[in-house]
């Protein structure tokens, strides 16, 4: 039973990162439990939010490709994947590289942690103030609100994911 549950768990997560190389969000929202609690450097959201989140990011990334890599040990799920993209709001190309951890409730993601370097980011997404400022809690502080109210304008346009 805890294998079938695991190789189901494997699977969902499987599902996510496809859904996000074609780019359906609504796939990917349907992956996370209506409860589940959402955090990486820019973003710390629950529920409908981090459905929202990947529409957005979805709907920017119009050059956006990844390649991921899902892994079980012990009955953990854990993904690697390496988004490409241009960033929008300053038109930079960026490779960033990430690790992310799951949960799970109900046969859903019910928490995903994501963990980047910030800096190395930033660097690429923002250019020079990021390579002078990138490490410190202000500038990434900064980029969390700017992060944040562009998904708050975003959920404003599109009400089917306000709570």
């Amino acid at each position: 039973m805890a294998q079938q549950q695991t190789n189901e768990h494997k699977a969902l997560i499987e599902t996510l990162y496809r859904a996000f190389q074609a780019k359906d969000f609504k796939t990917m929202g349907e992956c996370y439990h209506p409860d589940a609690y959402f955090k990486d450097e820019a973003f710390e959201l629950r529920g409908k939010e981090i459905a929202a989140m990947w529409h957005m990011l979805v709907s920017r990334g119009k050059d956006l490709t990844l390649e991921f890599s899902v892994s079980e040990k012990a009955g953990n799920i854990t993904a690697h994947w390496e988004p490409k993209y241009t960033f929008s709001q300053s038109g930079r190309y960026v490779h960033n590289i990430i690790d992310a951890e799951f949960e799970f409730k109900d046969g859903k993601i019910s928490r995903h942690r994501d963990r980047f370097n910030f800096w190395r980011w930033s660097r690429q997404a923002i250019g020079a103030p990021g390579y002078l400022l990138g490490w410190s809690d202000f500038f990434h502080n900064k980029v969390r609100a700017t992060a944040g109210g562009s998904l708050k304008d975003f959920i404003k346009k599109h009400p089917e994911y306000s709570n």
